[in-house]
């Protein structure tokens, strides 16, 4: 059995950009950018970043196109993929390594583009709002007694 998959979560370095392939789906590019944080044989803190080619199809392509941004954050699941062709300008081979995205999640939102995080209203009072996917979920305010489980 071989396995092949590419989990990221990063920010976009640039805005999606989506076409139309002959058949009509369409399709959506985007590079994620990736840090990693080490420290070296000094025991230096380093960062390093990666950038990832991400394409997405169908509607989900259509979707990223609309919410997502440059500086927004995502969380992709897919395959690795890469493709050769041959350049018509220089005639040399050309190879582009991509990740496949079968799932694309939005990360969080900052306060400035009106998503997550807290929310005040005129007294100043906060509000905890959800960051994502809890959408329509109450959660109880009190703590939980285990004792009332009952499994």
């Amino acid at each position: 059995m071989y396995i092949n998959k590419a989990i990221l979560f990063g920010n976009l370095t640039r805005d999606p950009e989506l076409r139309a392939l002959p058949s009509g789906m369409n399709v959506c590019n985007f590079s994620l950018a990736t840090n990693r944080v080490y420290k070296d044989r000094d025991g230096k803190k380093q960062e390093q970043t990666d950038f990832h080619n991400v394409v997405v199809f169908g509607r989900q392509a259509d979707t990223v196109n609309q919410y997502l941004k440059k500086g927004s954050s995502a969380y992709v699941e897919g395959r690795i993929q890469t493709r050769s062709w041959d350049d018509k300008t220089s005639g040399e081979k050309k190879y582009r390594t991509e990740v496949v995205a079968e799932t694309v999640q939005f990360g969080p939102r900052s306060s400035g583009t009106g998503g997550g995080g807290r929310k005040q209203d005129d007294a100043g009072a906060t509000d905890e709002a959800p960051m994502s996917g809890g959408a329509g979920i109450e959660y109880p305010k009190d703590d939980i007694n285990p004792d009332d489980i009952p499994f």
